[in-house]
C-alpha cells in the first residue's frame, strides 16, 4: 500500500486521489518507466523472443529486462510462452490490453519522435539560462 493509505478506505473523491492510488498510481510509474514502453512498442510490431528484445534496446541489462518483462506480464500488458525444447525457448507478445495500450501511448511515441531536435534545444537554452 502506498504511504497516506489504509485498507477500507472510502474510493477516491477527486481525480488525484484516483491516480494517487495504490494500484493506478504503481501502474502509471510503471509505464513512466525508462524500458516499459519501449518493450511494449517493440512487442506491438510482433512476438519477440527474449534475446530479440535484448539486441534491440540498447543499454538495457538483462536483468533489467527480466524485471520490465514481468511487471508487464503482471500488469496484463504482456504474455510469455515458454516452449518445451531444449534450449528453453520463450516468446512475449502484447495481449489486447497491451495493445489497446500501444494504441492509447502510439501518438506520445509518434510526438517524441517528431521533435528530438526541439526537445535538444530547449534543454540546452534552460541549462544556460540555469547555469
Amino acid at each position: 500500500m502506498s504511504p497516506g493509505h489504509s485498507e477500507g478506505t472510502d474510493c477516491p473523491s477527486t481525480k488525484v486521489e484516483e491516480t494517487q492510488a495504490c494500484e493506478l498510481r504503481d501502474l502509471l510509474d510503471r509505464l513512466a518507466d525508462k524500458w516499459s514502453l519501449l518493450v511494449v512498442e517493440l512487442l506491438g510490431e510482433r512476438t519477440h523472443r527474449f534475446t530479440e528484445l535484448r539486441r534491440a534496446i540498447d543499454d538495457i541489462s538483462q536483468r533489467m529486462l527480466t524485471l520490465t518483462l514481468r511487471r508487464l506480464e503482471r500488469d496484463g500488458l504482456v504474455h510469455r510462452t515458454v516452449h518445451p525444447v531444449v534450449p528453453p525457448r520463450v516468446d512475449y507478445e502484447l495481449t489486447p490490453l497491451g495493445a489497446a495500450l500501444l494504441d492509447a501511448v502510439g501518438p506520445l511515441v509518434t510526438w517524441s519522435r517528431r521533435h528530438p531536435g526541439e526537445i535538444a534545444r530547449a534543454r540546452a537554452a534552460y541549462d544556460e539560462q540555469v547555469a
